[in-house]
């Protein structure tokens, strides 16, 4: 398998309330937290980033970059603003979300808890490649995290009230750890 391109073209297309989110140096950025954005399709993914969700602030959750699946990158959100995209870990981390139906539509339904989309090549790629600019721009960037491995927490299935789901799964069980941190040099978080 070659080596991860030394750069990835990314497209910035900022979301509207980007200017309210809290800023940073780049230096206090340690951990990548890795996402699906468990909906079909990017403009779907950009349509949830634009819905301000704190009204005090203005502001909504959204990662810092998508992919899609055909390798394309979009920064929602620059690495020096803090964007809400991982429960008590947003100060220090930057998000990226990997386009992906995980368990979309029925997120929380108990019979809905596969994620059975796999993470084409292009993608994962443009993962590897964005990972390799991060550390190279983000000095104190050591560790990957996936959502999962950070929001632990477990809620009543959305179909079954007496069965416990998990609230996140994401990126998933088909997400490519082994080659990912293989090539990115990044230490994972259990």
């Amino acid at each position: 398998m070659p080596p991860p391109p030394d750069d990835t073209a990314i497209r910035v297309d900022h979301l509207p309330y980007v200017a309210r989110l809290e800023t940073r140096p780049p230096g206090a950025i340690d951990l990548v937290v890795i996402h699906c954005t468990e909906l079909p399709d990017l403009a779907t993914a950009r349509a949830y980033g634009e819905r301000v969700l704190y009204p005090s602030s203005g502001t909504g959750n959204s990662g810092h970059w998508y992919l899609d699946r055909d390798g394309s990158v979009v920064e929602y959100v620059p690495a020096t603003r803090v964007a809400h995209h991982v429960r008590g870990h947003n100060p220090r981390s930057v998000g990226i979300e990997l386009v992906n139906t995980g368990r979309w539509p029925r997120w929380l339904d108990a019979d809905h808890q596969a994620m059975d989309e796999p993470y084409p090549d292009a993608q994962v790629d443009a993962l590897l490649g964005l990972l390799a600019t991060l550390r190279r721009e983000l000095p104190s960037l050591r560790h990957i995290a996936g959502h999962e491995d950070l929001d632990t927490e477990r809620v009543p299935a959305g179909d079954d009230p007496s069965v416990q789901v998990a609230r996140k799964r994401d990126p998933g069980p088909l997400f490519p750890w082994p080659r990912v941190l293989a090539a990115c040099g990044l230490h994972r978080i259990p």
